[in-house]
């Protein structure tokens, strides 16, 4: 990267619904590092929502993220399983579902999983 780069989601260069309008994935790309801001609304599961576009039984990107609001309840393949909330940091593995949890959308910015998360 050379030089200052500002992007802002309000414009982002590219928007990815989920199943049955349960969100989206708002993309930006700073070279060749996709950006992503996940919106997640309450009663959003990837298994329900993303899996039908993934075409994999588990969730097969690996994420890099910190969440800015709401709270998403991850279930790796292995059963290992944690929460986030506003302001964890997450790494999070391929081979995983999630769910949001409570009544308030979950926003998630990732600087790993996005590039190709609920592609068509």
């Amino acid at each position: 990267m050379s030089g200052l780069v500002r992007k802002n989601f309000a414009s982002p260069e590219e928007t990815r619904p989920f199943e049955a309008d349960m969100g989206k994935v708002d993309l930006v790309a700073l070279d060749a590092i996709p950006v992503g801001r996940g919106t997640f609304n309450p009663g959003w599961r990837w298994s329900k929502h993303v899996k039908p576009i993934a075409g994999t039984d588990s969730c097969q990107a690996s994420h890099v993220g910190l969440t800015l609001s709401g709270r998403m309840h991850i279930v790796m393949d292995d059963g290992e399983e944690m929460e986030f909330g506003p302001g964890d940091l997450m790494v999070c593995p391929a081979g995983h579902d999630a769910w949001v949890v409570g009544d308030e959308p979950c926003v998630v910015l990732d600087w790993a999983g996005f590039g190709d998360y609920a592609k068509r």
